[in-house]
Protein backbone atom coordinates (compact mmCIF):
# COMPACT_ATOMS: atom_id res chain seq x y z
CA UNK A 1 0.00 0.00 0.00
CA UNK A 2 1.30 3.43 -0.97
CA UNK A 3 0.88 5.93 1.87
CA UNK A 4 2.10 8.88 -0.21
CA UNK A 5 5.19 9.45 1.91
CA UNK A 6 7.82 9.34 -0.82
CA UNK A 7 10.34 12.15 -0.47
CA UNK A 8 9.57 12.74 3.21
CA UNK A 9 12.16 12.62 6.00
CA UNK A 10 11.59 10.65 9.21
CA UNK A 11 13.52 10.33 12.45
CA UNK A 12 12.99 7.08 14.37
CA UNK A 13 14.40 6.52 17.85
CA UNK A 14 15.32 3.03 18.97
CA UNK A 15 15.39 2.00 15.34
CA UNK A 16 17.57 -1.12 15.29
CA UNK A 17 15.43 -3.82 16.91
CA UNK A 18 11.87 -5.13 17.02
CA UNK A 19 9.19 -2.50 16.49
CA UNK A 20 11.67 0.31 15.79
CA UNK A 21 13.46 -1.69 13.13
CA UNK A 22 10.16 -2.61 11.45
CA UNK A 23 9.12 1.07 11.43
CA UNK A 24 12.46 2.14 9.99
CA UNK A 25 12.32 -0.40 7.17
CA UNK A 26 8.64 0.25 6.43
CA UNK A 27 9.35 3.96 6.02
CA UNK A 28 12.27 3.21 3.70
CA UNK A 29 10.02 0.98 1.60
CA UNK A 30 7.67 3.97 1.22
CA UNK A 31 10.51 6.08 -0.20
CA UNK A 32 11.14 8.01 3.01
CA UNK A 33 14.63 9.21 3.97
CA UNK A 34 15.23 7.92 7.50
CA UNK A 35 17.52 8.92 10.31
CA UNK A 36 17.37 6.23 12.98
CA UNK A 37 19.15 6.18 16.31
CA UNK A 38 20.40 3.55 18.73
CA UNK A 39 22.07 3.82 22.14
CA UNK A 40 24.94 1.39 21.65
CA UNK A 41 26.62 -0.73 19.01
CA UNK A 42 25.15 -4.20 18.51
CA UNK A 43 24.73 -6.95 15.94
CA UNK A 44 21.29 -5.48 15.16
CA UNK A 45 22.85 -2.11 14.37
CA UNK A 46 25.41 -3.72 12.08
CA UNK A 47 22.80 -5.74 10.18
CA UNK A 48 20.55 -2.70 9.82
CA UNK A 49 23.38 -0.72 8.28
CA UNK A 50 23.90 -3.64 5.89
CA UNK A 51 20.20 -3.50 4.97
CA UNK A 52 20.50 0.22 4.28
CA UNK A 53 23.41 -0.49 1.92
CA UNK A 54 21.67 -3.41 0.21
CA UNK A 55 18.60 -1.28 -0.48
CA UNK A 56 20.69 1.77 -1.45
CA UNK A 57 18.49 3.60 1.03
CA UNK A 58 18.67 7.25 1.94
CA UNK A 59 19.15 6.36 5.59
CA UNK A 60 21.51 6.96 8.46
CA UNK A 61 21.99 5.25 11.81
CA UNK A 62 23.26 7.55 14.54
CA UNK A 63 24.31 6.58 18.08
CA UNK A 64 22.34 8.67 20.58
CA UNK A 65 20.84 8.39 24.06
CA UNK A 66 17.42 10.05 23.88
CA UNK A 67 17.57 10.90 27.59
CA UNK A 68 20.64 13.07 26.96
CA UNK A 69 19.87 16.57 25.72
CA UNK A 70 23.24 16.92 24.01
CA UNK A 71 22.87 13.60 22.17
CA UNK A 72 19.37 14.60 21.04
CA UNK A 73 20.59 17.90 19.63
CA UNK A 74 23.45 16.17 17.80
CA UNK A 75 21.10 13.52 16.37
CA UNK A 76 18.69 16.14 15.07
CA UNK A 77 21.53 18.24 13.64
CA UNK A 78 22.87 15.21 11.74
CA UNK A 79 19.37 14.37 10.49
CA UNK A 80 18.67 17.92 9.31
CA UNK A 81 22.03 18.28 7.59
CA UNK A 82 21.56 14.96 5.78
CA UNK A 83 17.92 15.14 4.72
CA UNK A 84 16.45 18.52 5.66
CA UNK A 85 13.40 19.26 7.83
CA UNK A 86 11.79 16.36 9.67
CA UNK A 87 8.33 15.45 8.36
CA UNK A 88 7.79 12.48 10.67
CA UNK A 89 9.16 11.94 14.18
CA UNK A 90 8.65 8.49 15.70
CA UNK A 91 9.47 8.24 19.41
CA UNK A 92 10.01 4.53 19.93
CA UNK A 93 13.11 4.22 22.13
CA UNK A 94 12.38 2.65 25.48
CA UNK A 95 13.67 0.44 28.28
CA UNK A 96 12.03 -1.85 30.82
CA UNK A 97 12.94 -3.85 33.89
CA UNK A 98 10.86 -5.98 36.24
CA UNK A 99 11.05 -5.16 39.94
CA UNK A 100 8.48 -4.82 42.70
CA UNK A 101 8.23 -1.26 43.99
CA UNK A 102 9.66 -2.20 47.40
CA UNK A 103 12.86 -3.39 45.72
CA UNK A 104 13.15 -0.66 43.09
CA UNK A 105 16.14 1.66 43.58
CA UNK A 106 15.57 5.32 42.83
CA UNK A 107 18.25 5.11 40.15
CA UNK A 108 16.31 2.41 38.29
CA UNK A 109 13.06 4.38 38.51
CA UNK A 110 14.85 7.39 37.04
CA UNK A 111 16.57 5.38 34.30
CA UNK A 112 13.31 4.00 32.95
CA UNK A 113 11.21 7.14 33.32
CA UNK A 114 13.92 9.44 31.96
CA UNK A 115 14.44 7.22 28.91
CA UNK A 116 10.82 6.46 28.05
CA UNK A 117 8.99 9.64 29.02
CA UNK A 118 11.96 11.99 29.32
CA UNK A 119 13.37 10.82 26.00
CA UNK A 120 10.07 11.50 24.25
CA UNK A 121 10.02 14.99 25.79
CA UNK A 122 13.65 15.62 24.81
CA UNK A 123 13.08 14.54 21.21
CA UNK A 124 9.94 16.60 20.70
CA UNK A 125 11.31 19.69 22.40
CA UNK A 126 14.62 19.39 20.56
CA UNK A 127 12.94 18.94 17.18
CA UNK A 128 10.65 21.97 17.27
CA UNK A 129 13.03 24.03 15.15
CA UNK A 130 13.72 21.05 12.86
CA UNK A 131 10.17 19.89 12.12
CA UNK A 132 8.53 20.67 8.80
CA UNK A 133 5.19 22.41 8.80
CA UNK A 134 2.97 20.40 8.56
CA UNK A 135 4.46 17.33 10.21
CA UNK A 136 3.51 14.27 12.24
CA UNK A 137 4.78 13.03 15.59
CA UNK A 138 4.00 9.43 16.55
CA UNK A 139 4.73 8.35 20.12
CA UNK A 140 4.99 4.61 20.77
CA UNK A 141 3.52 3.61 24.13
CA UNK A 142 2.05 0.43 25.56
CA UNK A 143 -1.28 -1.15 26.41
CA UNK A 144 -0.05 -1.50 29.99
CA UNK A 145 -0.39 2.28 30.29
CA UNK A 146 -4.15 1.65 30.42
CA UNK A 147 -4.30 -1.80 31.99
CA UNK A 148 -1.36 -1.79 34.40
CA UNK A 149 1.24 -4.46 35.07
CA UNK A 150 2.76 -5.66 38.34
CA UNK A 151 6.48 -5.32 39.07
CA UNK A 152 6.94 -2.57 36.50
CA UNK A 153 5.49 0.59 38.06
CA UNK A 154 8.24 2.75 36.55
CA UNK A 155 7.57 1.41 33.05
CA UNK A 156 3.78 1.70 33.31
CA UNK A 157 4.02 5.23 34.71
CA UNK A 158 6.38 6.32 31.94
CA UNK A 159 4.15 4.89 29.21
CA UNK A 160 1.03 6.47 30.74
CA UNK A 161 2.91 9.76 30.86
CA UNK A 162 3.49 9.55 27.11
CA UNK A 163 -0.28 9.45 26.59
CA UNK A 164 -0.68 12.60 28.68
CA UNK A 165 2.17 14.29 26.82
CA UNK A 166 0.57 13.38 23.50
CA UNK A 167 -2.79 14.86 24.44
CA UNK A 168 -1.23 18.04 25.82
CA UNK A 169 1.05 18.67 22.86
CA UNK A 170 -1.59 18.01 20.21
CA UNK A 171 -3.37 21.10 21.57
CA UNK A 172 -0.19 23.12 21.97
CA UNK A 173 1.30 22.36 18.55
CA UNK A 174 -1.80 21.90 16.40
CA UNK A 175 -1.95 25.53 15.29
CA UNK A 176 1.50 25.06 13.74
CA UNK A 177 0.30 22.09 11.69
CA UNK A 178 2.10 19.56 13.89
CA UNK A 179 -0.02 16.49 14.61
CA UNK A 180 0.81 14.45 17.71
CA UNK A 181 -0.58 10.93 18.15
CA UNK A 182 0.25 7.81 20.12
CA UNK A 183 0.12 4.06 19.51
CA UNK A 184 -0.53 1.74 22.44
CA UNK A 185 1.10 -1.54 21.51
CA UNK A 186 0.05 -4.91 22.82
CA UNK A 187 2.34 -7.92 23.14
CA UNK A 188 4.46 -8.07 20.00
CA UNK A 189 6.35 -11.17 18.91
CA UNK A 190 9.80 -9.75 18.29
CA UNK A 191 11.28 -12.64 16.36
CA UNK A 192 14.80 -13.40 17.48
CA UNK A 193 14.42 -11.75 20.86
CA UNK A 194 14.04 -13.98 23.88
CA UNK A 195 10.88 -13.42 25.87
CA UNK A 196 11.46 -13.13 29.64
CA UNK A 197 8.29 -15.21 30.08
CA UNK A 198 9.41 -17.90 27.63
CA UNK A 199 7.25 -19.66 25.07
CA UNK A 200 4.64 -20.52 27.70
CA UNK A 201 4.34 -16.84 28.49
CA UNK A 202 3.85 -16.00 24.83
CA UNK A 203 1.05 -18.54 24.57
CA UNK A 204 -0.62 -17.16 27.69
CA UNK A 205 -0.50 -13.60 26.36
CA UNK A 206 -1.85 -14.75 22.99
CA UNK A 207 -4.85 -16.27 24.73
CA UNK A 208 -5.56 -12.91 26.40
CA UNK A 209 -6.19 -11.21 23.05
CA UNK A 210 -9.42 -11.11 21.09
CA UNK A 211 -7.53 -12.26 18.00
CA UNK A 212 -5.84 -15.14 19.81
CA UNK A 213 -2.31 -14.26 18.75
CA UNK A 214 0.59 -11.91 19.38
CA UNK A 215 1.21 -8.92 17.18
CA UNK A 216 3.95 -8.59 14.59
CA UNK A 217 6.33 -5.62 14.43
CA UNK A 218 5.17 -4.94 10.85
CA UNK A 219 1.61 -4.45 12.12
CA UNK A 220 2.76 -1.66 14.44
CA UNK A 221 4.76 -0.17 11.57
CA UNK A 222 1.66 -0.13 9.33
CA UNK A 223 -0.22 1.93 11.93
CA UNK A 224 2.71 4.35 12.10
CA UNK A 225 2.59 4.78 8.32
CA UNK A 226 -1.11 5.65 8.55
CA UNK A 227 -0.58 8.26 11.26
CA UNK A 228 2.39 9.71 9.38
CA UNK A 229 0.44 10.06 6.15
CA UNK A 230 -2.15 12.49 4.82
CA UNK A 231 -4.75 9.74 5.34
CA UNK A 232 -4.58 10.86 8.97
CA UNK A 233 -4.49 14.59 8.20
CA UNK A 234 -7.38 15.28 10.61
CA UNK A 235 -6.15 12.90 13.31
CA UNK A 236 -4.30 14.41 16.28
CA UNK A 237 -4.33 13.70 19.99
CA UNK A 238 -5.47 10.16 19.21
CA UNK A 239 -4.33 7.13 21.17
CA UNK A 240 -4.64 4.23 18.75
CA UNK A 241 -4.72 0.76 20.30
CA UNK A 242 -2.81 -1.78 18.23
CA UNK A 243 -3.06 -4.65 20.67
CA UNK A 244 -5.21 -7.40 19.17
CA UNK A 245 -7.98 -6.61 21.63
CA UNK A 246 -5.99 -7.56 24.73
Amino acid sequence: MDFGLKGKHAVVTGGTRGIGRAITLALIEQGVSVTACHRQESDEAATLRAEFAARDAAARLVPADVADEGDVRRLLDVAHEAFGPVDVLVNNAGVISHLPLAEMPTAEWRRVVETNLGGTYQMIRGSLDRLARPSSIVNITSAVAKHGMPNAAHYVASKAGIIGLTRALCKELGAEGIRVNALTCGIVDNTGQKSPQGEAGKRRYAQMTALGRLGEPAEIAAAVLFLASDAAAYVTGAVLDVDGGI
